[in-house]
């Protein structure tokens, strides 16, 4: 099973290139962003907990987050992977997702991180604010703010998986197809070194 966690500022290029990752590898998206709306839009006890929290202004706990990854996990028992989009974001969360994989008996298998220059990423989202009718990509202060967020963030993820020797920084500037394809080879090289069982599983899926 190939497992990714996908990181990249705002601007870099990560919702494309996950979408041609999925189509590839059958991967499934897994974006915390998107599985807090999908909880709260079905009601369930934990998006129930979750919309409580945000509606108070607080952040939801991690464990939340976590339960509804372990949810979403459960129901794509058989997808070849997953990519983890902006997640996790601190050391304790990867710790947690560390232990949650190993329950459903699979792992993380690297982590790939987009660079671009701050500069560009502020001109590609003030482009993209034109279209995309996000207050965030509108205003030069805030696009700022979410670079610097996620520069700290990602800083501290990054060693946590250097460790494991899982961390892969790419150029994130560059033709899409160029991209993808340094990409595809990290994830192979990764598939590769897996068990037989989970490498076959791979090799079916891009056959």
């Amino acid at each position: 099973m190939l497992n990714l966690v996908l990181f990249g500022p705002p601007g870099a290029g990560k919702g494309t290139q996950s979408q041609k990752l999925i189509a590839r590898y059958n991967l499934v998206h897994l974006s915390t962003g998107d599985l807090l709306r999908a909880q709260i839009a079905q009601g369930t006890e934990l998006g129930l907990r979750a919309k409580k929290l945000m509606d108070e202004g607080l952040l939801v706990p991690d464990e939340v987050v976590i339960g509804m990854i372990g949810s979403a996990l459960k129901d794509n028992k058989q997808a070849a992977g997953f990519i983890f989009d902006g997640f996790p974001r601190t050391v304790p969360q990867a710790e947690s997702l560390d232990r949650l994989l190993a329950e459903h008996e699979t792992k993380v298998s690297c982590m790939v991180a987009l660079e671009v220059a701050e500069e560009e990423l502020v001109k590609r989202l003030l482009e993209r604010g034109k279209t995309s009718g996000r207050p965030d990509d509108q205003n030069e202060d805030k696009i700022r703010k979410r670079v610097t967020v996620y520069n700290t963030e990602t800083a501290q993820v990054a060693g946590y998986y250097a460790q494991q020797q899982k961390f892969h920084a790419l150029n994130g500037i560059g033709a899409i197809e160029d991209i993808f394809g340094q990409i595809c080879g990290i994830l192979d090289q990764h598939a590769a070194a897996a068990p037989a069982s989970s490498k076959q599983a791979t090799d079916e899926v891009k056959a």
